[in-house]
C-alpha cells in the first residue's frame, strides 16, 4: 500500500497533451509521467524495442512519489497491456489468441509487481463519454471497479481542454474513500472469470467481499 501524502491517481482513456496541458496552472494538481527514453539513435539496423507498459507505469510512479500537490496525475498505466490484453480476449475476431496476449501480459506484470517494481495507484479515474454503452470491454470499468467500487470513478469527456479540466476537478474532489485493493494475483483472477457483458456492480467477488 501506497504511503505518500498525494493521492495518486492513473488516468486512462480519452486522454492528450492538451488535456494535460490543463492542469499546468492548478497549485493543487501535477502530472507526472515516465522520463523520456530513447534520447540516442539505435544503432544503424536497429530498433529500440517497445518498453512493457508496466515498465513505463513504474517509473511514472516513481516520479509522482516524489510530488507534492495534492493530487498527481499519471497518465502512464502500469496495467495498460493487461487492460489491451482483457478487451483483445473479448474480440471474436481476434481468434482463440486472445486469452493468451491476456495471460502474457498478465503474468508480465505479475512478474515485476512481486519484485515490488511497481504499486497500484490510490485511484483510476477513466476518461470516457458519460453515458458509456459498456459495448467495449474495459478492464478498469468491469472488474476492477467490481473488486473496488471506490477505486474506479469515471470522468466524462467535455467539448474543450478547460472544460475537460474542470470536470476532472470535481471527479478527484469527488473520490470516496475506500478498502485499498487486493492483491494484484487476485485481480487478475477476477479479471479472468468477470463475464464482460455483465454490469460491474453485479459481478461481486471473494476479494470484494473481504475488502467491503
Amino acid at each position: 500500500m501506497r504511503r505518500e501524502s498525494s493521492t495518486v491517481v492513473v488516468l486512462v482513456g480519452e486522454v492528450d497533451d492538451r488535456f494535460l496541458a490543463g492542469f499546468a496552472q492548478s497549485p493543487n494538481v501535477s502530472v507526472a509521467r515516465a522520463p523520456a527514453h530513447g534520447s540516442r539513435a539505435p544503432a544503424e539496423g536497429k530498433t529500440e524495442a517497445a518498453r512493457p507498459a508496466w515498465e513505463t507505469g513504474a517509473e511514472a510512479m516513481r516520479e509522482a512519489a516524489h510530488r507534492r500537490s495534492t493530487y498527481v496525475i499519471v497518465p502512464d498505466d502500469p496495467l495498460a497491456d493487461v487492460a489491451a490484453g482483457w478487451g483483445a480476449m473479448w474480440d471474436l475476431s481476434a481468434g482463440p489468441g486472445g486469452a493468451a496476449g491476456f495471460e502474457a501480459n498478465a503474468a508480465d506484470a505479475l512478474s515485476a509487481w512481486k519484485r515490488k517494481r511497481f504499486e497500484l495507484p490510490d485511484y483510476y479515474v477513466v476518461v470516457a463519454p458519460a453515458h458509456t454503452t459498456g459495448q467495449n470491454p474495459d478492464l478498469y470499468l468491469g472488474p476492477l471497479r467490481a473488486v473496488r467500487p471506490r477505486r474506479v470513478a469515471v470522468a466524462g469527456v467535455a467539448d474543450t481542454p478547460a472544460a475537460q479540466a474542470a470536470w476532472l476537478l470535481d471527479t478527484l474532489r469527488s473520490l470516496e474513500h475506500g478498502p485499498w485493493w487486493p492483491p494484484l494475483d487476485e485481480l487478475i483472477d477476477a479479471a479472468r472469470h468477470f463475464y464482460a457483458g455483465a454490469l460491474a456492480e453485479a459481478q461481486p467477488t471473494a476479494a470484494d467481499r473481504r475488502g467491503r
